[in-house]
């Protein structure tokens, strides 16, 4: 009973469900290591794609504060410009590339041109991504597709043009994941699709080359404070513009970049982070059709749910 009385406090599901299904829980660390010291990755080169905003943009700044040579890629230039510019001013190093990951000639391009300016690439962090919010039968099929696109074709075109370059350098190749690419979410299931479809792509990538000295990080990061709610896909393919969570309540896409960066630096395979994210793998886990109701109960909750 201390356990449930502990864990309640996540707001992740009502004590009804574990009382009612006698589950206890297991002791889950609720801090994630960060780098102590700085200019750890010293000369290293970078590429982050979907760096304008959230997760990506923390981490652009997050590596360029350990001295890396960052390449930041996305379709928006402006915002591109602008965190090169602030990476410059505090004396780091940074390169725009303009980048739409779902084009072919776009990925390799960013790669070409990392190559042609700093002679190699030692870690690629496939961070590109959109969401959406809307029951699988009212979206628009042209909403699955464009997440698909984004999410896992973008990861795998920027990854397969890399690779040489990482293999050579004995480099690490990231994918940013979601807790949703290890369980449901309802409302969320073109996402979802796309999250198990890059953690399938990354970790079978990492079994290839298991001898070559490559290594493969999959984050899985909880709900997050940054604005892919406001631009997630509506079931007509449109921005929603407005978050239905309580984003004050959510780790922040700065400390998530930096648990990442500590995670390259030790060469980790996996991350699943907050609490909250990892309580809800291991119930999936163990007690997937009791989660499947918590998930659904919890989701039900939001401001305009479908359910």
């Amino acid at each position: 009973m201390s356990k449930i009385r502990e864990y309640s406090k996540l707001n992740l599901f009502e004590n009804y469900f574990l009382r009612k299904y006698h589950i206890v829980i297991p002791k889950i660390r609720k801090r994630e290591n960060v780098i102590k010291y700085k200019n750890k990755f010293m000369d290293k080169v970078i590429i982050v794609t979907g760096a304008s905003s959230g997760i990506g943009r923390a981490c652009a700044f997050e590596f360029a504060n350990n001295n890396a040579n960052i390449v930041l890629a996305s379709r928006r230039e402006e915002e591109l410009i602008k965190i090169e510019n602030k990476i410059k001013e505090k004396g780091g190093e940074a390169f725009s590339i303009v980048t739409d990951v779902r084009k072919i000639d776009d990925c390799q391009n960013l790669i070409n041109k990392t190559v042609k300016k700093y002679g190699k690439i030692d870690i690629l962090i496939n961070n590109a991504g959109i969401s959406m919010r809307a029951s699988f039968e009212e979206i628009d099929l042209s909403v699955i597709k464009d997440l698909m696109d984004t999410n896992f074709y973008g990861a795998v075109y920027c990854t397969k043009f890399a690779l040489p370059y990482l293999l050579k350098q004995k480099g690490t190749v990231i994918g940013i994941s979601s807790i949703s690419g290890l369980t449901p979410l309802p409302g969320r299931t073109g996402y979802c699709a796309s999250k198990y479809a890059m953690d399938g792509f990354l970790n079978t990538l990492r079994l290839e080359n298991r001898k070559n000295g490559l290594n493969v990080l999959v984050v899985h990061p909880g709900f997050t404070s940054s604005n892919i709610r406001n631009i997630a896909l509506n079931k007509n393919g449109k921005p929603q513009k407005e978050t239905p969570r309580n984003e004050k309540e959510m780790m922040s896409a700065e400390r998530v970049a930096q648990i990442i960066a500590k995670a390259t630096l030790k060469r980790e395979r996996d991350l699943i982070l907050t609490p909250q994210g990892r309580l809800v793998v291991w119930l999936h886990k163990n007690f997937p059709g009791i989660t499947d109701r918590i998930i659904l109960h919890e989701m039900a909750k939001e401001s305009d749910s479908p359910f």
